[in-house]
């Protein structure tokens, strides 16, 4: 698979966008997955199995397996375009034999977690991550509030120091974490100063919704100032089917922020792709 990315990537001429972050939700095919994709420029998506729609739901097993199996059809020939990150509840039975299932026999290529009713330092989460280090895969974590009035209360950015119990594992925290942004740079920012390239570091930060219209300016200003280009990545959030006018109207909203920044070519390009593809080990890219 990531060779099939890679020679993708290499045979592009433009700068590659990589969509982080979207969501499934079990009514989606895969040629209008790639068609929304196409008319919103996006060279690589990676897509979550589906979780916050019936008959899905995170806090059943079956129903997950289920959920993980569907995202690999979906994918199934087209991953040099599609990633598919399995859902695991680390609080139910089973989990990390469920996690290695997923990625060994369906062939998926990553984790996606939300902590909701576990935390991120509990003994069921070591466990998930002992199994995704020794998958050697990446993990995409939700962060912050939700919107939809479920406790945000596991998700704190600090509560995922116990991520750095497992060296080398590389996860994402969604949203930069808000409402608590500056923990989340906090978080990112101790690699950084001791020494540790970004692409080496354990956390980046996916732009997907999080901070309100009136703060994004500020937190992305900060987030660039502390952590720079190599910890950020983009991620729409939006949830399939879905037009690629729905998912270009949030490359349009970080254009704007970048302009309004004065953000550099080179800063804008690492950002929306290049940080994700070190992420999920696509391709060598420049640290900060």
């Amino acid at each position: 698979m990531r060779l099939l990315i890679i020679r993708f990537i290499l045979t592009k001429r433009s700068p590659m966008i990589i969509d982080a972050h979207l969501h499934c939700s079990g009514s989606e095919k895969t040629a209008d997955v790639l068609h929304s994709l196409d008319d919103a420029g996006i060279d690589v998506a990676v897509l979550l199995a589906p979780f916050l729609n019936s008959p899905y739901s995170i806090h059943n097993a079956e129903s997950l397996h289920d959920a993980n199996a569907y995202l690999a059809a979906l994918i199934a020939g087209h991953q040099d375009r599609l990633i598919g990150l399995a859902v695991i509840n680390p609080a139910l039975a089973n989990a990390a034999d469920d996690l290695e299932q997923a990625i060994s026999d369906l062939g998926l290529q990553g984790l996606k977690t939300v902590p909701t009713g576990w935390n991120p330092y509990d003994d069921c989460a070591h466990r998930l991550y002992e199994r995704a280090r020794m998958l050697d895969i990446p993990i995409l974590f939700h962060s912050g509030i939700f919107i939809d009035g479920r406790s945000g209360r596991f998700c704190r950015p600090t509560f995922f120091e116990a991520v750095r119990d497992h060296p080398g594992l590389k996860v994402t925290l969604a949203h930069l974490g808000w409402p608590w942004c500056d923990e989340a740079i906090a978080m990112g920012l101790i690699d950084l100063i001791n020494g540790i390239p970004p692409d080496a570091c354990q956390f980046r930060f996916d732009l997907s919704f999080g901070a309100p219209p009136i703060y994004r300016l500020e937190v992305l200003e900060k987030a660039l100032a502390v952590l720079g280009p190599g910890l950020l990545q983009f991620g729409s959030d939006r949830f399939l089917p879905c037009s690629g006018d729905h998912i270009s109207e949030k490359i349009t909203e970080m254009k704007a922020l970048f302009d309004q920044l004065n953000v550099s070519k080179n800063d804008r390009e690492r950002i929306m792709g290049g940080t994700a593809a070190a992420w999920l080990g696509l391709q060598a890219s420049q640290g900060r």
